[in-house]
């Protein structure tokens, strides 16, 4: 039960009482004073530029054997950010409570609201005007406000990675973690981070709002300013936990990290053999890979500044040099031996810093999470997952996410106009089991599902749906180097559940094509889509299924077999046949066949059909790659059964390395 302060009272002895009465009326005067105060200032603000108010406000929490006394320091800000005229006002935003203009932030008091201090999510008043660039700039009073435990944790980006930062916060929040910044690249980014109430920094960088690609200048640029916010923030003290935005936290990492009070830096690695089948840090002698520098915690001694300073250095001097590789070149300059028999820390650098590798088990990369599930076999609970390793670019990471089903999307994303289109896959065993895990084996298996999923593709568009792809099987893992199959020394079982961008080329599926030339879009969402928890009710409860039937069996008699519940369809349809059907569902949020097996014999138009063919043929990638061969790749071929002699083997001359169209 709450203490109720008036509960007993009438019980109370005369001291009690009087402490009771005292009490009552020091809050009430201390109100009025607070609230005249503040309103005595100008209306458009909260407080004087000039002055500051300190109050002291005495609290009695009183029970029936003791009296306790708490003495609480109110500060109020000196003034407000300067200069909030010249901003934009915000949009309007529905969650938005009213908690007056922001104030700069204070040096001095925590319990001060502001726009680093309040809970995160919480976006500034309605009609209120954003504070000017210069209140956003990093200093170590900005960083202080967030840090707990003497630990902050940053991201940072670009406007095109908005809704990555935003699901990279929320998997912090749900976790309970709020000493996290952000760091903006450009004001569009500030500005939307701002009023949806995420703590954000201004990094002066002036970045380009658009993705910039893999590799480009404009990438390596960004790389730098990673390294050089990370020399400037070890200085304020703090430890350091540095993320990219293209991951997420599965599990609260802290207590994690703060097993190795020793260590200098702890960082993941491109590690896809484990060393570990525990949670333990991989075994420095044995990881062979990239120490990977999009999770890494450092801590604030003089060996992390010192190749932070150095490594900036290094970058500023040569803009051909990658970060990672930087990196690695300068922690790698000496590494061992063993800091100690137990902790799994060796000497690296300059002989004094401390390094520890993160278990790629459970700090996952982009393989050991999609492809081999490491924590699944060695039943291990992943903290993060990085979308390294993966292929289609930024929409490649975020389909993958997405197939995971750590990736948030806005609501509208699960209820889609016109509806979903669904299919279950149908995959004989032998296909998937059966003989040798090759490259005969595993294009078969790829055609026999791909063939399927042409034609969905085909009924989505004529339909008009969005298609949510089934899930893909892959006998072979797909790398950038020649290899056996599957890395050796991982533990990928035979065959794999494989991300979508092994086999199709996300980002081309995605991609905006003329509709005179390709005809129209057909929106994909991932296979896990209806498991999703974010689903809402409304599009699960409004579902048809389809089942195939042979024409002129009994029952196969579509217009005598019309309900909500389901129906059954000829196999080898007509477009009209389709048009007509389906019209009558055209409410229906979903729609499920039961097999893509001869659904649907073809577009009735020729120029619908070349359209068609000319888009999807675009939609699958390569797989990589033949030993011994070069060039190793091989191309998939959406049409390959309209081939005969058609085998997967790489090109045999430079004039056929192109994709089928």
């Amino acid at each position: 039960m709450g203490w109720i302060p008036f509960h007993d009272a009438a019980n109370s002895k005369p001291l009690f009482l009087t402490i009771y009465a005292t009490v009552i009326v020091g809050i009430v005067f201390s109100s009025f004073y607070v609230f005249s105060a503040i309103y005595s200032a100008d209306s458009s603000t909260w407080f004087s530029s000039s002055s500051s108010i300190h109050h002291l406000l005495l609290l009695c929490i009183i029970s029936h054997s003791k009296v306790s006394f708490a003495l609480l320091n109110v500060s109020f800000l000196t003034g407000i950010v300067q200069s909030v005229t010249d901003v934009d006002q915000g949009p309007n935003v529905s969650q938005r409570t009213d908690w007056g203009a922001v104030p700069a932030p204070p040096p001095k008091s925590p319990k001060s609201q502001n726009m680093w201090t309040r809970p995160i999510w919480e976006a500034p008043p309605r009609g209120e005007k954003r504070p000017s660039l210069k209140a956003f700039q990093l200093t170590k009073t900005l960083v202080e406000q967030r840090v707990k435990d003497n630990v902050i944790i940053v991201t940072f980006g670009n406007y095109a990675f908005m809704d990555f930062i935003l699901t990279w916060v929320k998997h912090l929040t749900d976790l309970g973690i709020s000493n996290l910044l952000v760091g903006a690249m450009d004001t569009k980014l500030l500005e939307a981070l701002y009023w949806r109430g995420v703590p954000v920094f201004d990094m002066g960088s002036h970045m380009s709002t658009i993705d910039v690609g893999w590799g480009t200048p404009t990438f390596h640029k960004m790389g730098r300013e990673k390294v050089i916010l990370i020399d400037a923030l070890l200085p304020f003290g703090y430890e350091l936990l540095m993320c990219d935005t293209d991951m997420v936290w599965l599990k609260n990492p802290l207590p994690y990290l703060a097993r190795f009070p020793g260590a200098d830096v702890l960082t993941s690695s491109d590690q896809v053999v484990p060393t570990v089948v525990d949670d333990r840090l991989d075994i420095w002698q044995q990881v062979g890979a990239a120490y990977n520098i999009g999770i890494f915690h450092w801590r604030p001694t003089d060996s992390a500044k010192k190749l932070a300073r150095e490594w900036k250095e290094m970058l500023l001097a040569d803009d051909k040099i990658w970060d990672q590789n930087g990196f690695n070149d300068l922690v790698r300059r000496q590494l061992g031996p063993s800091v100690d028999e137990d902790s799994g820390l060796a000497y690296a650098y300059d002989g004094n810093l401390k390094l520890g590798l993160l278990p790629a088990s459970i700090f996952c990369s982009g393989h050991t999470y999609f492809v081999q599930s490491m924590y699944q076999q060695l039943r291990l609970e992943p903290y993060a997952v990085h979308t390294t390793f993966q292929y289609a670019g930024t929409d490649g990471k975020r389909h993958r996410l997405r197939e995971a089903k750590v990736f948030y999307d806005p609501p509208e994303y699960y209820d889609s106009p016109g509806g979903f289109l669904t299919f279950k896959p149908s995959i004989p065993k032998s296909l998937l089991l059966d003989g040798e895990h090759n490259l005969e084996s595993h294009f078969a298996l790829i055609n026999y599902q791909m063939k399927q999923i042409r034609t969905a593709l085909a009924i989505a568009s004529l339909l008009k749906r969005t298609l949510v792809m089934p899930p893909l099987w892959c006998r072979l893992d797909r790398l950038w180097f020649p290899h056996p199959g599957v890395l050796e020394g991982s533990i990928t079982r035979q065959p794999f559940l494989c991300p979508l961008d092994h086999v199709f080329e996300v980002n081309v599926m995605l991609k905006e094509f003329p509709e005179d030339e390709f005809g129209p879009g057909i929106n994909i969402r991932e296979y896990s889509f209806f498991d999703n928890p974010l689903m809402p009710k409304q599009v699960k409860d409004s579902w048809l299924d389809v089942q195939l039937c042979r024409e002129g069996s009994p029952g196969c008699n579509v217009t005598n077999n019309t309900s909500s519940l389901g129906i059954r369809l000829p196999k080898h349809s007509t477009e009209e046949m389709f048009k007509s059907v389906f019209s009558l569902f055209k409410d229906v949020k979903v729609i499920q066949f039961s097999t893509m097996q001869d659904a649907f014999l073809g577009f009735t138009d020729k120029k619908t059909e070349e359209k068609f063919r000319k888009r999807v043929k675009r939609y699958v990638g390569i797989w990589c790659c033949v030993k011994g061969s070069d060039p190793g790749h091989i191309y998939y071929d959406m049409y390959w059964d309209e081939k005969p002699n058609w085998k997967p083997i790489p090109p045999q001359a430079s004039e056929d390395d192109h994709p089928p169209w």
